[in-house]
Formats: structure tokens, sequence, C-alpha cells
């Protein structure tokens, strides 16, 4: 059974419609890949299935059971879990503090959980007690992913982790992706660094403009020539 499956999934903001009845499945301990040009609804469709996106119409079910119309935080408690883009990190407070408000539906110690967060990312240790919005993008981003860590999610959901962040840094993150994926956390990658998304991605999919195109293994789509025209460029 797949960990996620989105059947049919149609979303309208106004008159415009952003997806048009998309289908996919997420099987469990798989890495997929959604990619794509901007606008072509990579976003929308990971706010949909988090419950920051009314559905149109069309079914998101997770886990065996129908999510779609549930409220972000009865999502977020079942294990699925998203890292937004740009960070959204809460400026004004500590890493630590940052953390804590990540566990917020739980009532049980975290402690550990706290421990393996500053294991993955020991420069989040160092800067325990430091305001958020002092920290460097490439720092901000460890946050946000320690932060969506910290409610031990089955199925974490990344938009655009890369974004704005150095060469050193974004091998870093895909690094950490690789390491969470080995700990047995699914995970859904929106990317626009096509190429390093395809290199992990266990299955890939190309999303155009609210519709979903080209699908197959992260392999299949890194060495297809329509995909490297259109995503990898020349030198892929």
């Amino acid at each position: 059974m797949s960990l996620l499956k989105v059947m049919d999934l149609k979303v309208s903001y106004g008159g415009i419609e952003a997806l048009k009845g998309i289908s996919f499945a997420v099987e469990k301990g798989q890495i997929v890949t959604l990619i794509g040009a901007n606008g072509a609804g990579k976003s929308t469709t990971l706010r949909t299935i988090s419950g920051l996106v009314p559905v149109k119409s069309g079914t998101i079910t997770y886990d065996g059971n129908v999510i779609s119309g549930q409220q972000p935080q009865q999502i977020v408690a079942q294990g699925l879990c998203m890292v937004p883009e740009g960070r959204r990190v809460f400026p004004n407070l500590t890493v630590y503090e940052n953390l804590r408000i990540g566990a917020y539906l739980r009532k049980d110690d975290i402690t550990a959980d706290v421990e393996h967060v500053y294991h993955l990312f020991p420069r989040l240790k160092e800067r325990h007690w430091q305001l958020a919005g002092t920290l460097s993008g490439g720092e901000q981003q460890m946050l946000a992913v320690g932060r969506a860590l910290m409610m031990r999610p089955k199925l974490l959901m990344m938009d655009e982790p890369s974004l704005g962040l150095a060469p050193l840094v974004i091998k870093s993150i895909f690094e950490i992706i690789q390491t969470l994926h080995e700990e047995g956390i699914t995970i859904l990658l929106v990317e626009q660094n096509a190429n390093a998304a395809l290199r992990i991605a266990d299955y890939a999919f190309v999303l155009e403009t609210g519709m979903l195109g080209m699908q197959g293994t992260g392999h299949e789509l890194l060495n297809d020539p329509s995909i490297k025209e259109a995503y990898l460029g020349k030198s892929a």
C-alpha cells in the first residue's frame, strides 16, 4: 500500500486552475521528487497535501486515511510534515525555541529528538541559544529541517530546500536528505535543482502547468534527452 496517494487532485486560485487533476503515489521508504518550471504547481501540490490550500476536487490518502479536507495540525499529528519554501523560521526565537515549536503537538519528552537534530546538524548545537534571524541561510535551512523532524515524521515533504544557498551548503543539504532516507523517513521533494534531485530520487514526476507529464526513476529521467534539454542544461 502506498504511504501517500493523490488521486485526480484539482486546486484553483480564484478562476485559475493551479492543479488540473494530477494523480501520483509515494511508496513507503522512497525519495520521490517533483520537478518542473516555476509556476508548474509544485509548491501548490505540497501545500494542498499539508492542508494549507483547499482541495477543489480529488482525494489525498495518507497511511490508509483520507486526509483531504483535514486541518494542517491534524495532518501533522499523523506524521506528515513539511519543510516550507523560504525556511520560515521564527527569527526572534532561539534555535532551541524553534525546535520546541516543531514539537508543539507532542506531550512527551523531546530531549532525545533535540539531541538527534543536533547530531545531524552540529552547527545548530553550537548556536543553541542564538536567535534564528541571525543565522546564515544555510543554517536557517538546517533549522527548518530540524524543526520538521521534531514531530518524528513518517513522510517529510521538502519545498525547494536548496533555494538561494551556496553550492557547498546545497551539497550538505542533499547529504542530509539521504541520511534521513537511510533512517527510514519517506521523502517527497520539490526542487528546482533537478540535477541534484534526480540523482537521489527513487522515482520522479515532471509537473507542467498543473498537469503531470513524464515520470520514471530518477536515473531514467536524469538520462532522458528531453529532460536534459528542458531542466538540466547542456552540461548535465
